[in-house]
């Protein structure tokens, strides 16, 4: 990747729906380099997708919370599969300091979120975990 491809995958983040030619005009590139880069970032899975963000309030009844995860000595790869498998996990990313990973969970309701802790908690290789639900998002 160079640095127009960065660029092209941070407009799309901005707006994934922006048409080719504005991102050509943007960018300062042909619409055709704009749809090679495209084509060649999602061939070679740069790209796996694109979605659609809501704002918070256009699901309410969603919960929405983060779990911080302490893995067992050098489990960590078990533990990633695992837990990418759980259909209560969002996103998972890797961090530093106390807790190895960042869980995003998004549940419909207490209940499945109560559900997917014990499962999660019941993943081999997890040495501890800390939740913190989402009660308000201001951006």
């Amino acid at each position: 990747m160079d640095d127009v491809d960065r660029a092209l995958i941070a407009l799309l983040r901005k707006d994934a729906r922006t048409n080719i030619a504005t991102l050509a005009a943007k960018l300062g590139v042909s619409r055709g380099t704009v749809t090679n880069r495209l084509r060649k970032l999602e061939d070679t899975q740069v790209i796996v997708g694109y979605t659609v963000r809501l704002k918070p309030e256009a699901q309410p009844e969603r919960i929405r919370a983060w779990m911080s995860v302490q893995v067992e000595g050098n489990q960590t790869r078990l533990v990633i599969a695992s837990l990418l498998g759980e259909p209560g996990v969002a996103a998972l990313h890797d961090t530093n300091g106390r807790w190895d990973l960042l869980a995003e969970l998004e549940v419909g309701s207490m209940q499945e979120l109560s559900q997917t802790l014990e499962r999660v908690r019941l993943i081999s290789g997890i040495r501890a975990t800390e939740t913190s639900i989402h009660l308000a998002s201001y951006r």
